[in-house]
């Protein structure tokens, strides 16, 4: 089948909704000439013809070969439409955007980053992941945020190095920064073996101190709690405690760490892929709030 032009097939589904050729040329703002030309095309593509011409002002009627292509048309003109929408809205910022996370991220850094978005963009589409730290890919995610080593061709950015500090109940130990080295057999709440938590064990244990874990569980608030209730002092990242307002509660203390234990978050993005108008303005916005929350810390 020869080449034919979408607007051949508008053409057709106006002559075949309008009647005739006539008043299908004034609602295109064409002229009838034209309108005949564009028909002639299509039925030299498809290899018959599309309508017959009772002649005169009687309206045309659609012949079978006509309604197979107009059926199959219409599909081709709703999704040229819909990638004409679609480009549209990737020009002005309103597409979808997916943004891999985990959980300090999702209760802190990101309400910040939408609430900006959507109120610069209100039509956007945002869909947010928990990607897993042990195995932390780019995919086909615009942006994900991330402590450690990505898989994937990528490119990040630097976003802040966040403190872990110790926590106690209060006035379990006095003021100021304490040793990690004093942490070397205290009974120590804390995570289950992830990523995260081994990591941060395998840390400590540099700096001299192997805590006795008397109780692990999922959580900071759980964790928080706990401590609360005297099991155990536990070692938490700044955004954790920050997100349950931990400074606040007086049943609770807590130090900086000597030396200070820290993780080094990044805003990844995928090397060598345009990215949308939308996801440049994401990263902008979370860079904005990763630096304010990098000065009070």
């Amino acid at each position: 089948m020869a080449d034919f032009e979408l607007r051949h097939l508008r053409t057709m589904a106006a002559v075949a909704e309008e009647g005739t050729f006539g008043q299908a040329a004034v609602r295109l703002g064409y002229t009838q000439s034209s309108v005949s030309q564009q028909i002639a095309a299509l039925e030299k593509a498809v290899g018959g013809p599309l309508f017959d011409r009772p002649g005169g002002p009687k309206p045309v009627r659609i012949t079978p070969l006509g309604e197979v292509v107009l059926a199959h048309g219409r599909e081709l003109l709703a999704k040229a439409a819909a990638l004409t929408d679609a480009v549209g809205r990737f020009r002005a910022g309103h597409g979808r955007i997916d943004i891999g996370t985990f959980q300090s991220v999702s209760n802190l850094i990101l309400p910040a980053v939408i609430r900006r978005l959507l109120d610069e963009h209100p039509g956007c589409d945002i869909r947010l992941s928990d990607v897993p730290p042990e195995d932390a890919r780019i995919g086909e995610l615009d942006l994900l945020f991330h402590d450690g080593p990505v898989g994937g061709d990528v490119e990040r950015v630097e976003l802040f190095d966040e403190p872990y500090l110790l926590v106690t109940g209060a006035g379990a130990v006095g003021g100021g920064p304490v040793r990690v080295k004093r942490l070397d057999g205290v009974p120590m709440v804390a995570w289950p073996p992830t990523h995260h938590q081994r990591w941060l064990e395998r840390t400590l244990a540099r700096a001299g101190a192997q805590p006795r874990i008397v109780f692990r569980t999922t959580g900071h608030e759980t964790i928080l709690s706990m401590v609360r209730a005297g099991i155990g002092w536990a070692v938490l990242p700044w955004l954790a405690l920050h997100a349950h307002d931990a400074w606040s509660d007086e049943q609770l203390a807590i130090h900086a760490l000597k030396p200070s234990p820290s993780r080094s978050l990044a805003l990844y993005r995928p090397a060598g892929r345009t990215e949308s108008p939308l996801a440049v303005r994401t990263r902008e916005i979370a860079v904005g709030v990763a630096r304010d929350l990098a000065r009070r810390m």
